[in-house]
C-alpha cells in the first residue's frame, strides 16, 4: 500500500497541520502504536534498589508487581471507559487500551518481605531492599 494513504503517513501529517477538521476518519485505537514498554529508572545503594516506573493513567488496582529472587515484573491493565452520550460518535481515539508489561533482572536478590510500592501521579516507586545473607558463620574444627 502506498505510504501516502497509510495511517501515520505523509498525508496524515499534511492534513493534521493544514486542515485538522477536514481529514478525519473514525478510529478507535486500531493500528495505532502501542506503548513499547513501561519506562523505568533503577538506582542502587548499599541497602537495595529504588525503581521509578512511569505508568500514567492507570488506577493502582490495575498495576501488578511481582518479585522472584532478583527478577522484578511489572504489569498494568489500561482499561477503556467510553462515556458516549446519544448522538456522539468517536472520530479519532489514539489512546492505548490493553495490557503492558515489563520484567527486568537486578544484580542481587530482593527481600520480598521488606519491599514496598507506592503509586503517585502516574509514577510507581518501588523500594527493594537487598536480601541479606544469614551472615558468615564460623565452623568448629574437629
Amino acid at each position: 500500500m502506498n505510504s501516502l494513504v497509510t495511517r501515520g503517513g505523509l498525508l496524515d501529517e499534511f492534513f493534521k497541520d493544514f486542515a485538522p477538521g477536514f481529514y478525519v476518519r473514525p478510529l478507535h485505537g486500531d493500528g495505532l502504536p502501542t506503548p513499547q514498554q513501561i519506562k523505568v529508572d533503577v538506582k542502587e545503594n548499599d541497602g537495595g534498589y529504588t525503581v521509578h516506573a512511569e505508568i500514567p493513567g492507570v488506577p493502582k488496582e490495575d498495576i501488578h508487581v511481582s518479585l522472584d529472587g532478583n527478577v522484578v515484573s511489572l504489569r498494568a491493565e489500561v482499561r477503556q471507559h467510553d462515556q458516549q452520550t446519544e448522538g456522539d460518535k468517536v472520530l479519532r481515539s489514539e489512546r492505548y487500551y490493553g495490557a503492558v508489561a515489563r520484567s527486568f533482572q537486578l544484580p542481587a536478590e530482593i527481600d520480598a518481605q521488606e519491599a514496598k510500592a507506592k503509586y503517585d501521579h502516574g509514577v510507581l516507586t518501588l523500594t527493594l531492599p537487598k536480601k541479606r545473607g544469614a551472615g558468615g558463620q564460623r565452623l568448629a574444627i574437629e
